[in-house]
């Protein structure tokens, strides 16, 4: 039996499971593979043995960074890839590194550096995430780690201000966008009708920029004009997060399962009823057994309506 397997996370807001990129591209990525994860939200990577979120636990095995966790998960035969070529897997490792270096920058600045982004939405939401003292220290901790990254990859000549740093990352994310967009085209997904690897990555990327409401949305609006990947985060959220594109469940679905419950009750105490009634007849000289009608539930009734589409 395989060890159990604990992944801590980000938690999350306006329909997403998580806000972090990195713990939703891990998230989804698990779900695709069927790997049987136990979610907990931490909401504090001080409180993570590495520091960071993700972090996946499995006894004595803690593993951080998406990367390494997705390996680790592929070793234990969950493995989202199986059926790739070998050009769809050097595709898969071509497209995760043109996110990282196109997209990532400018879904850090949208949270962490834009101005009335990261006042309005970005740190109200992660200090009230954050036990104090620490939510009065860590969103500008991480702010500041997120500028630091970006003029480490970007800061350099000919771009030495911040102004142009700015206006660089934006035009290459866009572009980034159009690629994505162009490559997946009218398919469910990027190398068909099964999620992979880079699903997980792109959905990753996409689904912050896609469903935060910042008051500053340069690039969510040019995101909302390719609709084959707004679609595709829809499409994710529903299948494989349960999760409508409100971000509420399917409609009816907790009804629905609230009803299947009390009809399995209702069929269990009729079993159970016409069972001692076979063996009171049974006990009975002047009564000999006979057979006895089985209840039959309504096929178009409320309670036996169609169910919403669950998680695999």
């Amino acid at each position: 039996m395989a060890a159990p397997m604990e992944l801590s996370c980000w938690g999350g807001d306006w329909g997403l499971p998580s806000l972090h990129p990195e713990s939703l591209t891990v998230m989804a990525y698990a779900k695709f593979s069927g790997a049987p994860l136990t979610v907990n939200t931490i909401n504090n990577s001080w409180r993570t043995p590495k520091g960071d979120l993700p972090v996946l636990v499995s006894e004595d095995i803690v593993i951080s960074q998406p990367a390494k966790i997705l390996n680790f998960l592929r070793k234990q035969k969950y493995n989202a890839d199986y059926d790739l070529s070998a050009k769809q897997g050097a595709d898969t490792l071509a497209y995760i590194a043109l996110l990282e270096e196109k997209l990532l920058p400018a879904l850090l600045h949208t949270f962490w550096i834009e101005a009335e982004n990261y006042c309005s939405v970005t740190k109200p939401w992660f200090a009230s995430k954050i036990a104090f003292p620490l939510s009065l220290y860590l969103p500008g901790k991480m702010s500041r780690e997120a500028l630091n990254r970006i003029l480490l990859t970007k800061g350099g000549p000919p771009l030495y201000s911040l102004t142009e740093v700015e206006g660089q990352i934006y035009r290459d994310a866009k572009e980034c966008l159009n690629l994505l967009s162009k490559r997946l085209g009218t398919s469910q997904f990027f190398f068909g009708d099964t999620p992979t690897t880079l699903d997980a990555f792109v959905f990753g990327f996409l689904a912050p920029i896609y469903k935060v409401c910042f008051p500053r949305v340069h690039l969510q609006e040019h995101l909302k004009q390719l609709p084959n990947l707004c679609r595709f985060c829809d499409d994710i959220l529903t299948c494989y997060f349960r999760l409508t594109v409100s971000g509420h469940s399917p409609a009816g679905q907790d009804t629905a399962d609230a009803n299947l419950q009390k009809l399995t009750q209702l069929v269990n105490k009729e079993s159970n009823l016409i069972e001692k009634m076979d063996d009171n007849l049974r006990k009975s000289p002047q009564h000999p057994p006979r057979k006895l009608t089985t209840l039959k539930l309504a096929a178009g009734g409320e309670d036996s309506g169609p169910m919403s589409r669950l998680s695999p």
